[in-house]
């Protein structure tokens, strides 16, 4: 299970105000991974990842996959409905996808939704396709299930509870403009933890509960000024919930990028992980076995709004991102430019990017705040950390060491 734009906005990662009854109950019931980041703060080169175990630029998805963006993932990169259909799965989605114009080349068996963009279905429609199909279902037959709730995206539905004043981010100005729209942030969450919590009723009541993995995450940060499309933790943090048949509840601070996703589930299934895949297993963390911790994730964004592109390389302690290009100090979706954040203060966002490098003492300085980089006395750190990003670059074969990457729309307006 998958929803947009809220990060770790949820009550079990410490948000007090946010109203997730349903999902709290998975994460007591199952491991909590407290520090998971996306592949990219955005929607479709995210959420690619997480279906082909692959960072963005090698999936092929490095920007917005609906009308007037068009990214789709390569040629001969399968989604994960493709790879447990192929090991004997049915493949079903429910809710939109967001990773192509095209769905039904995807390999589901069915999909349970209208179109291919995100906003098709509410979380109570998403809810009742699932009931019903699972009701009919039984619990005959190995399923993978994809189901993706729109409800968090913007925009929000008005706040249940106008009157509480929510958790506001520290990245945030403090205010009425924030609380409003975390208002509203946290009245979509609970309208999407209701449905969830339908979905795993119905998985219950089908008797498959038992012997079922479920997995559910979130896309990237928090759509909110200075995270959702940047690089800063606010824009790569994400929820991460995984429950493991007969594994004991647990959290776990390691450091998991949500291309270890489908590795993981496939391990769990006795899928063999194909080649191609980027992502390494987290299976033993979840079963309780002995585990290699990454020493860092990696994470990237090229195409959102315009071409914008930036790499970083994450540690536990420090942060090293690079800008490829002269650009707004840091990128804010149209969307989320019509919120009350933005409008106060639009000035606060849109000057002038004013460093190629960025580093971030992430113990010290957690709202990355203060840029190291130059500085003699992070020079080493600043070193090891660019020639670990330049290595990844080479190892992933990053098109950005080519030059500039072409989009999909200049490819069509090149056409004569």
């Amino acid at each position: 299970m998958t929803c947009h734009d809220i990060g770790r906005t949820l009550h079990c990662y410490g948000v007090e105000t946010v109203r997730s009854p349903h999902l709290d109950e998975l994460a007591a019931a199952g491991a909590v991974f407290t520090r998971a980041f996306c592949t990219a703060p955005q929607c479709s080169p995210s959420r690619a990842s997480i279906a082909t175990g692959m960072y963005p630029h090698s999936n092929g998805v490095m920007g917005l996959a609906h009308v007037g963006f068009d990214w789709e993932i390569s040629a001969g990169v399968p989604h994960a409905a493709a790879i447990f259909h192929d090991a004997g799965f049915e493949s079903h989605l429910f809710g939109g996808q967001h990773v192509s114009l095209h769905p039904e080349r995807l390999g589901f068996d069915a999909i349970h939704s209208p179109g291919h963009d995100h906003g098709n279905m509410t979380g109570p429609t998403v809810a009742n396709a699932v009931e019903q199909f699972l009701g009919e279902r039984g619990s005959g037959g190995r399923l993978y299930l994809e189901i993706n709730f729109d409800d968090t995206h913007r925009p929000y539905p008005d706040a249940i509870q106008p009157l509480d004043w929510p958790v506001i981010p520290p990245y945030l100005p403090a205010g009425p403009e924030a609380a409003s729209e975390m208002r509203g942030a946290e009245a979509a969450i609970a309208e999407m933890d209701e449905a969830a919590g339908r979905v795993l009723a119905a998985l219950e009541a089908s008797g498959r509960a038992a012997s079922a993995m479920v997995v559910f995450t979130t896309d990237h940060g928090l759509a909110m000024p200075r995270a959702k499309c940047t690089l800063y933790d606010a824009g790569l943090e994400v929820a991460l919930i995984g429950r493991l048949p007969g594994a004991a509840p647990a959290v776990h601070d390691e450091l998991i990028s949500n291309i270890d996703i489908l590795p993981t589930i496939l391990e769990a299934a006795a899928v063999p992980v194909p080649a191609h895949v980027q992502g390494r297993s987290f299976l033993p963390l979840l079963a309780g076995g002995a585990y290699e911790p990454r020493t860092a994730v990696f994470a990237e964004k090229t195409f959102h709004s315009y071409y914008d592109p930036m790499r970083c390389i994450r540690t536990p302690e420090q942060k090293l991102i690079r800008n490829f290009e002269a650009a707004f100090r840091v990128e804010v979706p149209g969307d989320i430019q019509l919120g009350a954040v933005f409008r106060a203060d639009p000035g606060r966002y849109s000057t002038d990017r004013p460093a190629i490098t960025e580093l971030y003492d992430l113990a010290a300085d957690p709202l990355e705040q203060t840029n190291l980089s130059g500085r003699m006395e992070a020079a080493e750190v600043e070193r090891r950390l660019n020639e670990e990003l330049w290595r990844w670059m080479q190892e992933t074969d990053d098109p950005l060491l080519r030059g500039p990457v072409a989009s999909p729309r200049y490819r069509a307006a090149m056409q004569r």
